[in-house]
């Protein structure tokens, strides 16, 4: 069957410009921490600590590391007494968190691992409750230079696996290479919401008869060549939506989402917050209906009806953080 974007009444879906965050073919795979200028600017870093309303004393979970941006303002609020607990699959994400962490005067544990794993590995932690929590889904300034696929202007292995040497598991180049034309064309229709994606699929498929790809601009070139001239001169790259679709596929983004956010919730102490951060709308429909959900039965309060979003202000320092949305939840 078919797969379609989801849908909702408030949320018709992203229109093409705002699915990724760049100008004119500036590279892809959702940047809105300005990876093409270099530098790691945390998105509404000032209402993330507003409305988790940070404590000494607690243990607040940081699920995604990236850059340390956000994690280094919350660590420095939870005095000696504190926990701050940071998950990456990135080692290197885990490095520059150590750094940037490392003065902040409470209690640090960081996890090699993704945030689906939070409630296993915070339990065989003797973790049992957690005060705070905040997913940051956008990208920190260090990915696309990373070596593994997510830029379309290199020649890194098809990996797209945030796990630097992943020795199991689904990759980019298996995708490409292997899945059925029909799975490919779902695949970037549903979870890049592109438009072209039959005539993405149909490419790749014909070009790997001849020669298999193996590099990102192998495929983000064959990509480009199968639509529309017009498409090609837009305000994106042509790639970038199948290289989001893919990277979803690879990490099984939306399965640990929903996976993540579940245990966090389990452990959250009453009183308690999560804060989300999401860059398409795809993930911030999970995280809206989820929240929902928990408001209807009785064990949830929104603080955020609708998401919060990015000021002026900060677009004009920031213009990629535009499709950012936060989402908060508390615990009653």
């Amino acid at each position: 069957m078919r797969t379609r974007p989801i849908q909702s009444s408030s949320d018709p879906g992203l229109p093409e410009s705002d699915s990724q965050e760049f100008g004119p073919h500036v590279d892809p795979a959702s940047d809105p921490r300005g990876v093409a200028s270099g530098g790691h600017t945390p998105v509404l870093l000032h209402e993330v600590l507003e409305y988790l309303d940070i404590k000494e004393g607690e243990t607040v979970v940081d699920a995604t590391l990236g850059g340390a941006g956000h994690a280094a303002e919350m660590a420095r609020r939870l005095g000696p007494k504190g926990l701050f607990i940071g998950f990456d699959l990135d080692d290197a994400a885990i490095e520059r968190a150590q750094n940037a962490l490392r003065d902040a005067g409470c209690r640090l544990e960081f996890i090699g691992k993704n945030f689906r794993e939070l409630g296993s590995e915070l339990e065989a932690r003797s973790v049992r409750e957690i005060h705070k929590a905040l997913f940051d889904l956008g990208w920190s300034s260090f990915q696309l230079n990373a070596g593994r696929g997510f830029s379309f202007n290199t020649n890194d292995p098809l990996l797209m696996t945030y796990a630097v040497n992943p020795s199991t598991g689904l990759t980019a180049e298996q995708v490409v290479n292997l899945w059925t034309e029909e799975s490919l064309a779902d695949v970037i229709y549903g979870w890049g919401e592109e438009r072209f994606a039959r005539r993405i699929a149909k490419a790749l498929v014909e070009r790997r008869k001849s020669q298999k790809f193996t590099t990102a601009r192998e495929l983000a070139e064959a990509i480009a060549r199968s639509v529309p001239a017009s498409y090609r001169r837009g305000r994106i790259h042509p790639a970038t939506k199948t290289f989001q679709a893919l990277r979803i596929a690879v990490n099984d983004e939306l399965g640990s989402l929903k996976e993540g956010l579940e245990s966090a919730w389990r452990l959250l102490a009453v009183g308690g917050r999560i804060a989300v951060i999401t860059f398409h709308s795809i993930e911030d429909r999970i995280v809206k209906q989820y929240f929902a959900s928990l408001e209807k039965t009785g064990v949830g309060k929104r603080l955020t009806k609708k998401p919060y979003v990015p000021s002026e202000t900060e677009l004009r320092g920031n213009p990629r953080a535009r499709s950012a949305k936060l989402r908060v939840i508390e615990k009653i």
